[in-house]
């Protein structure tokens, strides 16, 4: 238990709603903290495939400058006469190399040429096995895709008022085995002094078996709860955090995922509750409009 308040003391306003986090761990010298697999199964599709072709186009650019260096006799076929003429040759020449292409028209002339060729092709063979690795890598990772409300509620419920969220699966895959937990974390004063304080929240279900449609999460706040008795005007000033964990078993790879996220004290309304999401189907099925998740709606 004080293993547990102690990450979550460091995690106090630091999780954003798009389950990220706003922390910089300090105190270690880089290349002891790097973890470069890591990273590059961590980044976005878009930076890792920026870095892929970059990197492929740095390789060439280098490998083209040693084979320009090498002399003007350094490629057999070279029918190049300017200094950039024969750069662009060596460029394709080296993209040949790196992809084991070899169309035949240009061959290395001379050891210095040909041991570029050599280094070329191991480093194009690694390179090539090390993408391919990290494509497959993160190809077959299994993630949840889980969409939040964009609010949470302090809504009317069963004769009190409960702190509601939505959630639902946003992908066509099920998920199986969902647990919910709930944190409430707001600052306190404490003999003179501003502590961060964090609250387990009870949930009316904490788990569900599958879930093909959506969930709204419940927390009932009567007596037991920290924010029974809590204004909307208290809970601001106290800089309120709810900090979510969702845990659950992708049935297609038979696996753990996970998915996170949190609500600031401003993106918690009072006194509304959830829009009805369910459609009418003339065959009886039963569907919603993913569409309308974050609406909301004052009740009458």
């Amino acid at each position: 238990m004080k293993f547990t308040n102690c990450l979550l003391k460091l995690m106090g306003g630091c999780l954003n709603q798009d389950g990220s986090f706003n922390v910089e761990r300090r105190g270690l010298p880089f290349f002891r903290s790097l973890n470069v697999y890591h990273w590059m199964l961590s980044m976005s599709w878009m930076k890792f495939n920026a870095l892929i072709v970059a990197a492929y186009f740095f390789t060439n650019v280098m490998f083209a400058i040693g084979y320009t260096s090498c002399g003007p006799g350094a490629l057999n076929g070279s029918t190049a006469m300017t200094l950039g003429e024969r750069f662009l040759e060596a460029f394709f020449f080296s993209v040949q190399t790196l992809a084991t292409i070899g169309y035949g028209r240009m061959s290395p002339n001379g050891l210095a040429a040909n041991i570029l060729v050599t280094i070329e092709a191991l480093f194009g063979l690694l390179g090539f096995a090390l993408a391919t690795g990290l494509l497959f890598a993160r190809f077959s990772r299994p993630s949840a895709k889980i969409i939040f409300s964009r609010n949470a509620l302090i809504a009317p419920y069963r004769g009190m008022t409960a702190f509601e969220f939505r959630i639902a699966n946003e992908r066509t895959n099920e998920l199986i085995e969902v647990n919910a937990t709930v944190v409430l974390t707001r600052n306190e004063m404490i003999d003179g002094n501003i502590v961060r304080k964090f609250y387990p929240l009870t949930l009316e279900r904490h788990q569900v078996m599958f879930m093909p449609l959506h969930w709204v999460i419940v927390h009932p706040i009567d007596e037991k709860s920290p924010l029974y008795g809590i204004t909307k005007e208290h809970f601001d000033a106290t800089d309120a955090e709810i900090l979510i964990l969702l845990t659950g078993v992708d049935e297609t790879f038979s696996q753990t995922v996970h998915a996170r996220s949190s609500y600031k004290h401003h993106e918690v309304v009072w006194g509304s509750k959830f829009a009805d999401i369910f459609l009418k189907d003339d065959e009886g099925k039963l569907s919603i409009d993913l569409r309308k998740i974050h609406d909301i709606e004052v009740p009458v």
